[in-house]
């Protein structure tokens, strides 16, 4: 999803019901699992709750997606996608 056509937006909701909308930066194929890196659209950068959230594609359907749990699969789709992050701000240089 680039930046040719401008950002892209999804809102979802928690278990409670609260929505909130996420803006899209990247998505990855790792090992047949797609994941997708977003952040907070509506939280200031230098507000605490500010951060990199990483979902996995649930399934076929392209508008389901699943948290991943802090674990190792976490640790290594991160350091996939600050990577490619970092690669993408080196290649502007």
């Amino acid at each position: 999803m680039g930046d040719a056509y401008g950002n892209d937006f999804i809102t979802i909701s928690d278990d409670d019901g609260n929505e909130y909308t996420l803006e899209h930066l990247d998505t990855m194929e790792l090992d047949g699992e797609y994941y997708l890196a977003f952040v907070p659209a509506d939280v200031d950068v230098t507000d605490e709750k500010y951060g990199l959230l990483i979902m996995k594609r649930d399934g076929p359907e392209e508008d389901s997606y699943l948290v991943v749990p802090e674990d190792a699969e976490l640790e290594r789709v991160y350091q996939k996608f600050m990577e490619r992050l970092f690669a993408e701000d080196d290649a502007e240089e």
